[in-house]
């Protein structure tokens, strides 16, 4: 309006919108070369305004601690800081641009992060920045009264008038190609209505059935005349976001899941602080708008949940934590979605022909079930043990309680150990929290292999990953801080989609080993040929650092690689008191794990997938 004083100013408002549709409806990719424009523009207006002092005297008329007295529209009446800050809070969650293109970025797991503080940090320094310099290059009464005073104080005015309008383009622009993307992630999973004509994209990939309707609600709402009347209720909706994602990293943090494997990790009480903060300042911004915008959200998961009956492939966290919880929490957790990938941790199933058979390998069984796990112990008195097992086991179990993991035992009787197992697994798949793995182990005793290699290819067709401790009875677990993970890759299909091959298991229990015992993990990968740098370990090399990437494994991993003869050379690879070998359910082969067992003279435990653990969850 500074420009077009005689002009309708819904007329110019208009005239702006069909301009910033115009470029918006090109494509994304022209409407980010246009901001590199306007950013360059912006530099250069923040120059001229610094070196107003060229032209201006410096005022000395400082006002540590002001107040703001209103506005030319309100006879300056003032305004509290609240509603200042809820005009003027929209302003800045442009930090957010990033989150809502995560759909077009060619790597969002790195760039959102770095982009989003990277923002925040800028952002910061420019507004505080900026403040400090108009504090002396004008007076506060100038400040007050002249909407205008940057571009009259600046070394060269029309450079800061165009630095205002890019601004002003600018978050347009970001919001009529980011509101889109979102509408469009809402219609893919199927949240709203339309879903199937707002997931919809053109040739070039844009959502343009979501960018038509975007662009709808932005044309109602400047027919409003009033956007300080809607800036509170827009911030609101932002508070809401931005409490509801320190939400779920206080619920996420709580759980202590392994699938919650933050690539940034923040304390506990920055979460805390910033969902506290969020809500508080909605109820002061204005309470009835908070209450109304709260209930509209908890009216839309209420819908979604109920009445959509959404799914996600990633899981749930609630039904972790509910998991949580005590029994009575149970009706709840069965009606919400299920979280097999995202909440699994080792719940084992321990069958026990004796008591040593749990007694040998407690320790290996703590460290697996440490600190969310469970251990249920099942014996079988067939051998003559019963009476001897139905004392021993009840102690087991409360050794593991002592340690604050859950666990409990039974006695099978007047049936064989093959059998018994088989039963029980298919039996607890019903019970509510069911075991989902199958901890066997090896003794020096080989009349039971024919039994464990059955058992071992019958756990996967029960919905049951497994475990196979081989202890090493001269060192057991050793000092319990080296750990070595092999990966066999000849066969693997590299390309990494939603789930790796066969190890998932061993890479989650790699990552629960080190983080329990502290420990250094290796990962030894097996390739067909070691020595060939320009072929197959470059390719190796390139699969392992997109899958250390996907499945987020620790930064200080050591990575080797070993030709098809790595038995020969074994005795260079790092040191291990523990080593895993994930399993292939066709290829279980107990003779060859005995001889695989002395080869490498340490404890070795082998793991085999069920098909639902997800490493990368």
């Amino acid at each position: 309006m500074w420009i077009f004083p005689t002009h309708p100013a819904i007329l110019v408002d208009l005239a702006t919108f069909l301009f910033i549709f115009a470029i918006a409806n090109i494509s994304t990719d022209f409407a980010f070369k246009i901001q590199y424009v306007i950013l360059v523009i912006i530099a250069l207006s923040l120059v001229s305004i610094g070196m107003g002092f060229i032209n201006n005297p410096v005022n000395t008329d400082i006002k540590m601690f002001g107040d703001y007295k209103g506005s030319v529209e309100n006879g300056f009446s003032g305004a509290n800081f609240w509603v200042v800050f809820a005009v003027y809070f929209p302003a800045v969650t442009g930090i957010m641009a990033g989150a809502n293109m995560s759909g077009d970025l060619k790597d969002p797991r790195n760039s959102i992060p770095v982009g989003t503080l990277a923002a925040i940090a800028l952002s910061y320094v420019l507004y505080v920045g900026l403040a400090i310099l108009v504090a002396f290059l004008a007076t506060p009464q100038e400040l007050l009264e002249n909407y205008n005073i940057l571009i009259d104080k600046a070394f060269f005015a029309p450079v800061v008038l165009a630095g205002l309008l890019g601004a002003t383009f600018s978050s347009a622009l970001s919001s009529l190609v980011g509101a889109p993307r979102i509408l469009q992630a809402l219609g893919q999973n199927n949240i709203l209505m339309y879903n199937e004509q707002l997931a919809k994209t053109d040739k070039k990939g844009e959502p343009k059935f979501a960018f038509y309707f975007t662009c709808v609600v932005v044309a109602l709402s400047l027919l409003m005349r009033d956007l300080n009347a809607i800036a509170p209720l827009l911030t609101m909706f932002f508070l809401i976001t931005y409490a509801m994602i320190n939400v779920v990293v206080l619920v996420e943090q709580g759980l202590g899941q392994i699938s919650f494997r933050p690539t940034l990790k923040v304390p506990f009480i920055i979460p805390l602080l910033g969902a506290i903060g969020c809500f508080f300042v909605m109820f002061i911004i204005n309470s009835t708008v908070g209450l109304m915008s709260i209930g509209l959200v908890l009216a839309m998961y209420i819908y979604l949940t109920k009445r959509k009956n959404l799914d996600t492939q990633e899981g749930d966290t609630r039904s972790g934590m509910f998991n949580a919880l005590a029994e009575w929490s149970a009706k709840v957790v069965n009606s919400l979605p299920e979280a097999n990938e995202r909440a699994w941790q080792p719940n084992l199933l321990v069958p026990a022909q004796n008591v040593n058979d749990v007694v040998r390998c407690y320790k290996t069984i703590y460290n697996l079930a440490r600190p969310k796990g469970s251990v249920k112990m099942i014996g079988f008195s067939e051998y003559g043990e019963g009476k001897k097992m139905a004392k021993r086991l009840p102690e087991l179990s409360s050794y593991f309680m002592e340690q604050e993991i859950s666990a409990n035992s039974a006695m099978i009787e007047n049936v064989d150990y093959q059998t018994g197992v088989m039963t029980c697994m298919q039996g607890m798949k019903a019970s509510f929290f069911s075991p989902n793995s199958l901890f066997l182990s090896l003794t020096d005793d080989g009349k039971n292999d024919k039994n464990t290699e059955i058992l071992l290819r019958k756990a996967k067709e029960y919905g049951f990953g497994a475990y196979l401790y081989v202890p090493f009875k001269k060192v057991g677990l050793g000092l319990e801080k080296t750990l070595n993970l092999w990966i066999d890759i000849r066969e693997v299909n590299r390309d990494i989609k939603f789930k790796v091959e066969d190890f998932n298991i061993a890479l989650l229990t790699a990552y629960l080993l080190k983080r329990n015992w502290k420990a250094k993990l290796s990962i030894i990968v097996v390739i067909k040929d070691a020595k060939n740098l320009g072929g197959e370990k470059v390719s190796a090399k390139a699969y392992m650092k997109k899958l250390m990437t996907l499945t987020r494994m620790p930064k200080d991993t050591e990575i080797h690689y070993l030709g098809e003869d790595f038995e020969s050379v074994i005795e260079d690879m790092p040191h291990a008191d523990l080593n895993i070998f994930p399993l292939q359910n066709g290829k279980i082969d107990i003779a060859k794990i005995r001889r695989q067992s002395a080869l490498f003279e340490t404890s070795i435990l082998y793991t085999l997938d069920s098909g639902v653990e997800n490493a990368m969850a």
